[in-house]
């Protein structure tokens, strides 16, 4: 890693914290930065999920109040979430690197198009509360084996399941959406490092970096427009859509 290599990545890396702190997209930039330095496409997904993994922490940690309140749920979706982001990391590492760049343009396609229409996805503040059904248990599992296998694009997923299936305050919806974020990104790290595919310098230059910009991105929330954020998201990942499509 040169270190041009290390200043991009870190740019890259406090950006990512700001977008998440914002609108949501950070992986975009993670996965695109480590990918246009010329890591594996496996090993710039793998480690893209080390440089969330914090902030995943930090937005559960911040709803401990609501997590407290939905614990039976909460354990739940966990225990749901914990086997389908295993299925989903053991998913990746069963490939190899020239079969997932061939999956990464339409990985990229369907996040960004979750991405674009999360807000027509998320549910409203205050709609019916009611048990989550059989069905959003279901949907659960399918979106966090995406998770551990993937990941851009899965809270959305996570909170469309959620406002479909159960209804309620969005906020305790969304603090059951960071909780299992965190059990499915735990799970894909544990696993992406038992398999060696994490790169760990790459890592050490961008967690910090990620950590920063969440901070900086509460700044940030309060002077730039969110549909400003999400427009250069997007336009993020159609870029790499187009870069990966042309390359593959």
């Amino acid at each position: 890693m040169t270190v041009f290599d290390a200043i991009f990545l870190f740019v890259a890396g406090f950006l990512s914290g700001v977008v998440n702190a914002i609108a949501g997209g950070g992986t975009f930039l993670t996965f695109g930065a480590m990918s246009l330095i010329g890591l594996p496409p496996i090993v710039a997904n793998a480690t893209s999920s080390i440089t969330q993994f914090p902030g995943y922490v930090t937005s559960t940690l911040a709803y401990a109040k609501e997590i407290r309140a939905d614990w039976k749920e909460a354990l739940l979706l966990g225990a749901l979430s914990l086997v389908g982001g295993l299925a989903g990391a053991l998913l990746l590492l069963s490939l190899s690197n020239p079969s997932f760049r061939a999956l990464v343009p339409w990985l990229l396609l369907a996040a960004t198009a979750i991405f674009a229409a999360g807000p027509y996805l998320k549910p409203k503040t205050l709609s019916p509360e009611k048990p989550i059904s059989p069905l959003g248990l279901a949907g659960q599992f399918v979106t966090s084996i995406y998770g551990g296998f993937f990941g851009a694009g899965m809270g959305i997923m996570t909170l469309a399941v959620l406002g479909l299936t159960k209804g309620g305050d969005y906020h305790r919806l969304n603090a059951l959406k960071n909780f299992v974020a965190v059990v499915i990104a735990a799970m894909a790290v544990i696993v992406f490092a038992s398999g060696g595919v994490i790169g760990w310098p790459q890592a050490a230059v961008m967690v910090p970096a990620a950590a920063l910009g969440g901070w900086s991105g509460v700044w940030a929330a309060r002077r730039v427009p969110q549909p400003v954020i999400r427009v250069l998201v997007v336009a993020v990942g159609l870029a790499l859509t187009v870069y990966y499509f042309l390359k593959g």
